[in-house]
């Protein structure tokens, strides 16, 4: 199946993201543009997009000659090893970062092989093995390359990192697409910036006034700061490398980021005082058990807010994906006064 939307070129990008962040974007055809009495962009699909018809599309441009791993491998292994293959992966730059069944780890070469037959711009192919501890550290496993530095532009920023070293999670797009929206002329902080997932997207096209971006993990930092250059946005942010609980300015901020999750809910004291007196935004990050999926966070937003004398409306409350069976990772926006 070649299944269309057709968008119109203003309004494409925004729903490209949505598209992408609702895993119905076919990675393996061409956005194309077409003329009509209004430029259109033809985005190929795997699923109807709610607001959209669906179309068939004619005609389809195809990245390259292979359309999945099983066509390539198909013959040359098992048929149940053909089900075990991998059905997703990330392209960071010219990186392919991939996870693989352990049940087919005497595979894994043959798999590297094949993702850069299909994605020949490419040099690298380092397998992911999860994350670990508190600066949440990649285990991962170059299978084919040598470099894992790369710069991966998303969204009309640059992102400089080393794959084995830093985390970089394609998977909240549509909310660095939101955060590049707002903040225009405003304070800005950003708690957990790590190497700038949503400063350096405010920097290049909200234009604050300021943002201060506070990052613990001293390889995250350092690429923070390589991509503040990069981005040419040095007049706007302001660098900062230790813990946000010591680190956090008070009453300053018309915005404040916490990004991060695992245990974001122990420095909600110090979001919200850094707030301004007169009031400000809190955009709160959090993973919670699908019964609890906005009830939990926002109990904790009010808790901290009334321990200090604030007041708390809530704006917006959001999924951004599913973190792990039964866990949501969500973001609530919050005005504090």
């Amino acid at each position: 199946m070649t299944k269309i939307i057709r968008v119109p070129v203003k309004e494409a990008e925004i729903v490209r993201l949505r598209i992408i962040e609702d895993g119905k974007l076919d990675p393996e055809r061409k956005i194309k543009v077409i003329d009509a009495d209004e430029r259109f962009l033809e985005i190929p699909v795997t699923d109807d997009i709610e607001g959209f018809e669906t179309y068939q599309q004619e005609d389809a441009l195809f990245y390259n000659k292979w359309r999945s791993l099983k066509e390539i491998l198909n013959g040359s292994i098992k048929e149940n090893e053909l089900e075990m293959l991998p059905s997703g992966w990330q392209i960071l730059g010219e990186i392919i970062v991939v996870t693989i069944d352990p049940a087919i780890e005497h595979l894994k070469l043959r798999v590297a092989e094949a993702l850069l037959q299909m994605y020949p711009y490419c040099n690298t192919v380092v397998r992911d093995l999860g994350i670990s501890g508190q600066f949440r550290l990649p285990e991962r496993e170059i299978l084919i390359g040598n470099s894992t530095e790369t710069i991966n532009k998303e969204n009309g920023c640059f992102f400089k990192l080393d794959v084995t070293k830093v985390m970089f999670s394609k998977g909240n797009l549509h909310e660095k697409a939101l955060m590049s929206r707002i903040g225009k002329h405003e304070t800005i902080v950003d708690m957990f910036a790590g190497i700038g997932y949503f400063t350096i997207p405010m920097a290049v096209h909200a234009k604050p006034a300021r943002i201060i971006a506070i990052e613990i993990n001293p390889q995250s930092y350092a690429y923070l700061r390589e991509n503040i250059t990069l981005n040419h946005v040095e007049n706007i942010v302001e660098a900062k490398n230790g813990d946000c609980a010591e680190l956090t300015p008070e009453g300053i901020a018309d915005r404040v980021i916490m990004g991060y999750v695992g245990t974001t809910h122990h420095y909600l004291e110090q979001g919200i005082k850094a707030l301004k007196e007169s009031g400000g935004i809190l955009h709160y990050h959090e993973t919670t058990p699908e019964s609890l999926i906005f009830s939990r966070p926002i109990s904790r937003i009010e808790h901290a807010a009334s321990e200090i004398g604030r007041h708390v409306e809530i704006m917006d409350c959001r999924k951004i994906k599913k973190y792990s069976p039964g866990i949501w990772h969500v973001v609530v926006d919050a005005r504090i006064s």
